[in-house]
Parts: C-alpha cells; sequence; structure tokens
C-alpha cells in the first residue's frame, strides 16, 4: 500500500511479531538532523547577543560614535535580512541539505575574518556576512527537521532546536564576561568571536552526513530517490518499515497560479493569510527582542548608572563591561526558561494562544521597566527594572519570539516553504534591524522611557494581529497546509472548526 512521505514518519512501527509500541520512535538520524539544525540558533544567539558585550571595546578601538554602535549591532541583524530571502528561498529550488551545508561554510569564512578584522568596514562587512549565512538557516534549518519529524512532536522539537538561540546568547555573554575577566585587552572582542570557529567547523563536517528532505524530493518529483532517503532516514533495529512505496500528494494548484514566481504565490489569495500571520508579528516582536537584548547592557547602565560607554579609560570600560555583562546574563536565562516552557505547551495549548498570550506579556514587562525609569535610583528602581526584564525575556521566549518562528516553518505548502518561512524571517529583521540601529540614536535623543513605551505599543499591536490573522498549526500534517479549505481563525477571531483533517482533529486545531 502506498502512502505519502509524512504518512511513513507519522506511522507507528508494528515489529514482525505483533509487537507494537504506544508512540512513534525517533531515529538515530532524526536526532542527528534535530541536533546539527540547533547549531545555527545557537550561533545567532551566541554572535548577536555577544556584541552586546564585545560593543563597547569595538567602540573603543575604532573610535565609534552612536550611528557607528548602531551600525555594529544591526550589520549581522542586516545579513539575516538578505540572506533569509536571498539564500533561504534556494532551499525550494536547490535542496534542503545543500543549503544546510553551504551556510555553514559561509558563516565559517566570515567567523574566521571577523577576528583579524583591521579596519570599521570590514568588520561591518564580516558582521554582516555571518548575519547573511544565519539568515539562510533561519528557514532552511526549520524546514530540515520539521520535514523529517513526526507531527504529534513537531512543535517539541522545532522549538527546543530554537531554543538554542537563547541557549548561545546565554553562552555568548558568560563567555564575554570571562574573556574580560581574564584578559582585559582592548583586543578581547577578537577573542570572543573566536571561540565559536572549531564548533562551526564540526557542525559543518557533520551536515554533509544527513538525508535530504524526503518532502522537497517528492516535490520536484524525485520519487525513487525519496523512497531511498526515506529508508535511511527511518532505519531501525529491528527494520521498519521494510520497503518503501510512495504515493504523491494531490496538487490542486489552479493551472493560472503554477506558472507564477514563489514569491508571488506567497501574496495570492490562498497564501495571503498565512503570510501575513507568518511575518507581521515576528516584524513587531524582533523590535522588542533584539533591541532589548543587544542593548540590555547600555540600558542597564543607563538607568543604573553604572557605566559610560565614553569612558576614555581602557580599565574603566572593562570593568563597567563586565558590571552590565553580569546583569545581561542574568537576565538571558529568562530566555531559557520561557523556551523550555514553550517547548511543553505548544503542542498542547497551540501556537496562536502562546503567542498572543506570550505578546502582552512582553507589553507588561516592557511596561514594568519603563515605570522604573522615573523612579530614584534604589533597590526599588533596581528591583522593578530587574523584574521588568525578566519578565519581558520569559514571555518573549514563551509566545511571540519562539512561536513566530515555528509558525513561518508551518503555514506554508511544501513547495513555498522554504520562501515563506525566508520572506517572513526576512521582513522581521527589517524590525531587528531598525531597532538595532536606532536603539543607541534614541536613547540618546527620546530617553530610555520613551522608547520602553513605544515598545509596549508594537507588543500589544503584535497580539491584535496573530488574533486577527490567526492559523493554528498543532498537530496538522505538513503535507496538507496547502490543502485546507479553512484551518485558523474567522474574523471574529474564533477558530473554524469546520472541516476535518487527516491529523485528526479539526481544522482549526486538534
Amino acid at each position: 500500500m502506498k502512502k505519502t512521505v509524512q504518512e511513513y514518519i507519522d506511522e507507528t512501527p508494528v515489529w514482525s511479531d505483533g509487537t507494537t509500541i504506544p508512540q512513534v520512535p525517533m531515529t538515530i538520524m532524526q536526532w542527528q538532523i534535530w541536533g546539527l539544525a540547533t547549531a545555527g540558533k545557537f550561533f545567532e544567539g551566541l554572535v548577536v547577543f555577544m556584541t552586546g558585550v564585545a560593543l563597547p571595546l569595538i567602540a573603543m578601538e575604532f573610535n565609534l560614535g552612536d550611528a557607528q554602535k548602531g551600525m555594529v549591532g544591526s550589520a549581522t541583524l542586516f545579513g539575516i535580512l538578505i540572506g533569509a530571502t536571498a539564500l533561504g528561498s534556494l532551499a525550494d529550488h536547490l535542496g534542503r541539505k545543500q543549503l544546510f551545508i553551504a551556510e555553514m561554510i559561509l558563516f565559517l569564512v566570515f567567523l574566521v575574518a571577523m577576528t583579524f578584522s583591521p579596519t570599521f568596514p570590514l568588520l561591518l562587512l564580516f558582521l554582516f556576512g555571518m548575519g547573511l549565512a544565519l539568515g539562510c538557516d533561519y528557514p532552511t534549518a526549520h524546514l530540515v527537521i520539521s520535514e523529517s519529524i513526526p507531527s504529534n512532536c513537531r512543535g517539541r522539537l522545532v522549538l527546543s532546536a530554537f531554543a538554542f538561540q537563547a541557549v548561545g546568547a546565554l553562552f555568548g555573554t558568560a563567555v564575554g564576561y570571562m574573556i574580560l575577566k581574564s584578559h582585559a585587552s582592548l583586543a578581547d572582542w577578537r577573542l570572543m568571536y573566536a571561540t565559536a570557529i572549531l564548533p562551526t567547523i564540526l557542525v559543518v563536517i557533520g551536515r554533509f552526513f544527513i538525508t535530504q528532505s524526503p518532502q522537497w524530493l517528492m516535490s520536484r518529483g524525485r520519487v525513487s530517490e525519496a523512497e531511498t532517503a526515506i529508508l535511511r532516514l527511518l532505519r531501525r533495529e529491528p527494520p521498519y518499515p521494510l520497503k518503501i512505496s510512495l504515493k504523491e500528494v494531490p496538487d490542486d494548484e489552479p493551472e493560472h497560479e503554477r506558472h507564477k514566481s514563489k514569491f508571488a504565490k506567497l501574496f495570492n489569495k490562498k497564501n495571503r493569510r498565512a503570510t501575513v500571520l507568518a511575518s507581521v508579528p515576528w516584524f513587531l516582536q524582533d523590535l522588542g527582542t533584539y533591541g532589548i537584548g543587544i542593548f540590555t547592557p547600555t540600558i542597564l547602565g543607563t538607568i543604573l548608572g553604572h557605566s559610560n560607554l565614553r569612558e576614555p579609560n581602557l580599565a574603566a570600560v572593562i570593568h563597567n563591561d563586565m558590571i552590565a555583562a553580569k546583569g545581561a546574563a542574568f537576565l538571558d536565562i529568562l530566555l531559557l526558561v520561557g523556551i523550555i516552557c514553550a517547548v511543553f505547551l505548544a503542542d498542547k495549548l497551540g501556537r496562536m494562544k502562546l503567542q498572543v498570550f506570550g505578546f502582552f506579556g512582553c507589553a507588561a514587562g516592557l511596561l514594568l521597566a519603563a515605570v522604573s525609569t522615573g523612579l530614584a535610583p534604589g533597590l526599588s528602581q533596581t528591583a522593578l527594572i530587574f523584574g521588568g526584564f525578566m519578565l519581558f525575556n520569559f514571555m518573549t521566549n514563551l509566545g511571540p519570539n519562539a512561536m513566530t518562528y515555528l509558525i513561518a516553518g508551518e503555514v506554508f505548502p511544501t513547495k513555498i516553504r522554504g520562501s515563506g518561512a525566508g520572506f517572513a524571517a526576512s521582513f522581521a529583521k527589517i524590525g531587528a534591524v531598525m531597532t538595532a540601529f536606532l536603539f543607541p540614536i534614541l536613547l540618546s535623543d527620546i530617553g530610555t522611557a520613551t522608547l520602553l513605551y513605544i515598545l509596549v505599543g508594537t507588543s500589544i499591536l503584535g497580539a491584535f494581529v496573530t488574533w486577527r490573522f490567526g492559523i493554528e498549526t498543532m498537530g496538522v500534517n505538513l503535507e496538507n497546509i496547502g490543502r485546507l479549505k479553512a484551518h485558523g481563525h474567522t474574523g471574529a477571531g474564533e477558530p473554524d472548526r469546520t472541516e476535518e483533517h487527516p491529523a485528526g482533529g479539526t481544522a482549526g486545531g486538534p
């Protein structure tokens, strides 16, 4: 009997003696794919958030002003913006595995170059190059996981991989602190980035040995190759399945749509809602997450009066940087706690509920931090600012920071999934670039409180857009995403539960 790729992946093995097991077990290859996909998120967190610790030393070495500091903070994010669309969409044309390998090689080349940056323009170029590679990884890493694992645990495993962004952020901040503490040199920022070189080499090697996505192969009509890939992906002891016979998922795309570009298809009547949901809330979320994440040391120093980034003395700059790094590392722990909670709840409560709830939680945290700026320096102000940022970090990873990434790789049909996820990530990074570049300037011009109040408003707007355009993908078979007539929320904000889908449950959710 012929089955689709996802039906084979979702199938619970029945051994030759009739023995069954309660759930679909993950194979060694599936775990290898998951582990290697975590690396891109880890390196993103490491590089982007480590920049917050490295920035004072970079600014001192190259004598940077506020605008130039903003360029340093936004260069990697601008690279992600370009890479997610320009390179990420190639995963639909060239294959998931090819891009999965190429992006990490590209990251390695620019990472090595970064540690030897002789001038400020070249430093920006190398930061941009690393972002270009990480931008490609946004859709590609998601796709190699989600197209290779059972539907009932897709949310947990994709988010578990995404959690390594928080691990990377915490690790990068901690490494920056330890290097500052042990070396006390102006060149310490170069050593911070160099710590990622060896791990990157190991990841590059590992990615050569995974399978190609069987779903992508089937979407290209390469049935025999897809059958071979499925056998390798689902290799178990004892062997199951023994033989693969694939059937194609019916293509109900109208004839007049088939010759359109993948980008144009994102905005046709069928996919427009998914495109809005995948990109607009992510853009609004990135305004806060990257601005707060990169410049937490600066904000803490501004409010608490611990640091002065214009201080010309190297010892003083390093001392202040270490104080801010410790505070930032403490706050980054909440990013990890938040994503752990999201891992356990995404396949139980659903993506939409967590994203809306998380956006409101982010707004509450930023509001606490904004209120703290009006208090006199002291214990109350310190408690409020840390409490606000702790709540923000927890809620962003429980909700929008995690869910937007997960949703973008789920709501599009297989043929345009890479392009859709890439566009969403790229559009989101417009917000990240804006906030990273403008934060140092706005902190000086309009003040910390006003800036935080603006971010409160963008978080509330993110909750509204999610509610209005929501599509619940919990438990939905990805092969059926493009064929569901109604699998989201109605205009009134209530789930449309009128159509059953093959994953069990209804088109609006399980």
